[in-house]
């Protein structure tokens, strides 16, 4: 006599139920993945605008400005054009909304009013956004919730520039 080969039924319903729990049990660890990759993002942008200001404080240097207290243009390309021109306070970029889409050549769209509620939105599909105001500078990622954001805080003669922390995942 023959012996078939396979599985029961009931073989299938109890691997189905395991892959079933397997997957409800994983499944938080993978749902928050785009918060994770904003706060990535973010990480990245903010470590790029530390690097150019490495090199913006170079130049300033290079052209005598690095002790300046008022806002002076240091050329970052070394051409003639004022359009690639950054503003800077004691050597380091200011809160001028023109220094980073010059310093960092990103995408940067700069909005007139804060975002309080929301998603940080941009007209024109930059991949940033950003809101300079009262001596500060903040960061969104096109489409990121309004508390996903760093905040970039300029020069003065008793602290160099900082930022906020960034944000945790759940709050992107």
């Amino acid at each position: 006599m023959k012996r078939q080969q396979g599985f029961t039924l009931i073989e299938l319903v109890v691997v189905i139920i395991i892959l079933g729990i397997l997957a409800v049990t994983a499944a938080p660890k993978f749902i928050n993945l785009q918060g994770d990759a904003r706060v990535s993002a973010l990480n990245g942008l903010k470590a790029s605008i530390q690097g150019a200001n490495t090199l913006v404080y170079s130049k300033a240097a290079l052209a005598g400005v690095e002790k300046s207290t008022t806002a002076t243009l240091v050329d970052i390309a070394g051409t003639t054009a004022t359009t690639d021109d950054v503003s800077t306070i004691l050597g380091y970029m200011d809160d001028t909304a023109t220094n980073f889409p010059r310093a960092l050549d990103i995408s940067i769209e700069t909005i007139a009013a804060d975002i309080t509620t929301g998603s940080a939105a941009s007209t024109n599909n930059s991949d940033w956004v950003l809101f300079s105001d009262s001596g500060t500078v903040k960061f969104w990622q096109n489409g990121a919730p309004s508390a996903c954001f760093i905040q970039y805080t300029p020069a003065t003669s008793t602290s160099a520039p900082a930022f906020t922390a960034t944000p945790n995942a759940s709050a992107c």
